[in-house]
């Protein structure tokens, strides 16, 4: 599973850089993506060096193709982003940190310039990360942190060369490298502050659609192959993990319960999780060392993982077939998106949950 967000970068900083409390977190944000924009350098320059690795350049080929149908067939921007390359030499782009209270998976928001209030606070130093989980779990919080391996900018940084593609996603099967770039980009055609859900559901239902799309029309059958197992892996896990949600919510919204009633019962729906994850791993095939990824998100998960993860998936269901009764057409379909966004969030939420039941 590849988390993909908004991790507000330098625009948060220049928006901020007087008068303004926690000061020094916006300016991590700015020379954090300061230094990844520094690293990055044109694609089309790096690819002619005659001593680059082989699985390099084809890695930047096929991302250049892929940048290419993302504005010609899915009416993504066509802009500077993805067409330049940066080796962070790290594994993660910057490190996310979640936090819900210990029965509700409601997270907790922190409210920035520009991106309005997330449910999540970014670091491009995994230590930076660490300390405030530390802290929000001394006020009582259940903590996740977790790595991001791309975020948007929203497109303000494209007048200075764009987000650019990353070591941290670069190397992943075809089809998921596909669709991180068409998330990323999807963020910059909608995004409404305040509203993390409709943004990252809105993102996840482009990068599948696209996805899909790019699979069956560019792809070859070996990629096609690959990304059946990888995909079908975490559709699994997804199912499993919005089972699990729901089981929580059912606990937590339950009337009239202690807390200790409250704790026995959360208990036992996590240990049903880890029990259902083990039986559901066992039946993988391949070497279950690629599937660590999934057995650290297992033993972590508490309220802020489920509570998270729920932005990326709760409302794809209604986007996707809002895409469908456009016609599959996506400039219809980002329009229809622009004038939802136009309602007040209660309101699109229902109707795209409306849109997903019907």
């Amino acid at each position: 599973m590849t988390l993909a967000a908004v991790a507000g970068a330098a625009i948060l900083a220049t928006a901020c850089l007087t008068g303004c409390s926690n000061l020094g977190y916006y300016l991590q944000s700015a020379s954090g993506h300061l230094k990844i924009m520094a690293a990055a350098h044109p694609v089309k320059d790096i690819v002619q060096d005659p001593k680059m690795a082989p699985r390099l350049r084809e890695r930047l080929e096929l991302s250049q193709r892929i940048r290419d149908y993302a504005s010609a067939e899915l009416k993504l921007p066509d802009n500077p982003s993805y067409r330049r390359y940066a080796d962070l030499h790290r594994s993660a782009a910057v490190w996310n940190v979640t936090a819900a209270p210990a029965y509700s998976l409601e997270l907790k928001t922190w409210c920035f310039p520009v991106t309005g209030c997330v449910g999540y606070r970014g670091y491009y130093d995994e230590a930076d990360a660490r300390a405030l989980s530390a802290t929000l779990a001394g006020e009582g919080y259940e903590v996740n942190v977790y790595p991001v391996t791309a975020y948007s900018t929203l497109g303000w940084m494209n007048w200075a060369g764009g987000d650019p593609l990353l070591n941290t996603f670069l190397g992943y099967p075809e089809g998921e490298l596909a669709r991180v770039i068409f998330h990323e980009l999807a963020h910059q055609v909608i995004y409404i502050q305040n509203d993390t859900m409709f943004n990252e559901s809105f993102a996840v239902a482009v990068e599948r659609l696209g996805g899909t799309r790019w699979l069956q029309t560019q792809s070859t059958q070996a990629a096609r192959d690959e990304y059946v197992a990888f995909d079908s892996r975490r559709h699994q896990f997804r199912d499993l993990s919005r089972a699990t949600r729901e089981r929580l919510k059912a606990v937590y919204d339950a009337p009239g319960q202690s807390p200790q009633a409250k704790e026995e019962a959360k208990r036992r729906v996590l240990q049903q999780f880890r029990d259902e994850y083990a039986q559901m791993r066992a039946a993988w095939p391949g070497d279950p060392a690629r599937f660590r990824g999934y057995d650290r998100w297992v033993n972590e998960a508490n309220n802020a993982f489920f509570g998270a993860q729920a932005a990326y998936d709760e409302l794809v269901p209604g986007f996707e077939a809002l895409f469908h009764r456009e016609g599959d057409d996506f400039p219809r379909f980002y329009q229809a998106v622009r004038e939802l966004s136009k309602l007040p969030k209660d309101q699109r939420h229902a109707k795209l949950k409306e849109a997903a039941g019907g």
